[in-house]
């Protein structure tokens, strides 16, 4: 289904990336002029990069934990875990003042930082995992730029929301969300004291998720897939992110301690859950949209000034970095 018309992206009026989003613009009317082959092409590429911009923010945070421990030198007078808290504030602060990212997604990826700080202070209190360099940046036995790696989970899930233009059909109610999002909270917290309720989480997580599809627009057609599927994706890489820090020793777990191991895949149902109630607050600010909803927003956009080249090629739905 085509999409609506887009208005201006942040990408297209920011000056250093202007230029990238209208060379992408006839790079796309070439693949799409040879074919449906070139144009399919195209498109996977096109997702990636959406994709990595969305990604921006938790990919700055990878990269500072990797270049951080194969560079900083250890009896420096900052310490490493202060450097990545300063440095995950400065990025932040960067992404608002270049509108790379929205005060209302700010205020999301605050709500993940204080959630994400809470639920650190009692794990590390419990032996969960520890932080094993020191600093002064910290709560307890918690540096503080651990809160902004739970803040690249909920800034990555609202940029891919606007950048993909997501729709849906059947979705979870919102209240149910909330609820199941509140349970999956207090059980990271209880299962230390009692039983450990995932099963049963996992299981209405399923009866919730399940039914519903979403909708996302790469190009100039809206795609779809199941719900489900889509938060398994991408807490699949959170997996992989997490073997990465632990790599680098921006925490270890107790079967890390004398070197080095897998992160255990036990590890996936955790994050799993966690990215249930990220899901949910950023649905919260977002509204999930019916993809019924499309026409409604093309009826309401306002109508772009068209011109001969435009009427022979239009112009694709929307910017790569839109």
């Amino acid at each position: 289904m085509p999409g609506p018309r887009p208005s201006d992206s942040a990408a297209r009026l920011w000056a250093p990336l202007a230029a990238f989003t209208a060379a992408e613009e006839r790079l796309g009317d070439r693949a799409r002029a040879r074919g449906p082959v070139a144009a399919g092409l195209y498109e996977f590429l096109r997702f990636g990069v959406k994709q990595g911009w969305a990604c921006l923010f938790g990919g700055a945070m990878c990269g500072l934990l990797i270049l951080t421990h194969l560079a900083w030198p250890a009896g420096a007078p900052l310490a490493r875990y202060d450097v990545l808290t300063l440095a995950a504030i400065a990025i932040q602060v960067a992404m608002l003042a270049f509108r790379l990212e929205t005060w209302e997604e700010a205020k999301v990826i605050l709500v993940f930082h204080v959630v994400g700080t809470a639920m650190e202070l009692f794990k590390t209190k419990m032996g969960s995992w520890v932080y094993p360099e020191p600093s002064w940046l910290r709560l307890g036995g918690v540096p503080l730029f651990t809160g902004f790696l739970y803040a690249s989970v909920g800034s990555y899930l609202a940029r891919v929301w606007r950048l993909f233009d997501f729709r849906f059909t059947r979705h979870p109610p919102l209240p149910a969300l909330v609820i199941l999002s509140a349970a999956i909270y207090l059980n990271f917290f209880t299962q230390h004291v009692v039983t450990d309720l995932r099963l049963a989480l996992f299981a209405a997580a399923a009866a919730l998720f399940g039914p519903a599809v979403i909708h996302f627009r790469v190009w100039r057609v809206y795609r779809r897939m199941p719900l489900l599927l889509g938060l398994l994706l991408v807490t699949l890489f959170i997996w992989f992110a997490e073997n990465i820090g632990t790599a680098t020793r921006g925490w270890i777990y107790p079967h890390q301690a004398g070197g080095w191991a897998a992160v255990s895949p036990q590890k996936f149902g955790s994050w799993f859950l966690l990215m249930i109630i990220s899901y949910t607050l950023v649905a919260l600010v977002s509204r999930p949209k019916a993809l019924a909803d499309v026409a409604a927003d093309v009826d309401a956009a306002p109508a772009r000034p068209t011109s001969p080249q435009a009427t022979a090629a239009p112009r694709p739905a929307g910017s790569t970095l839109e």
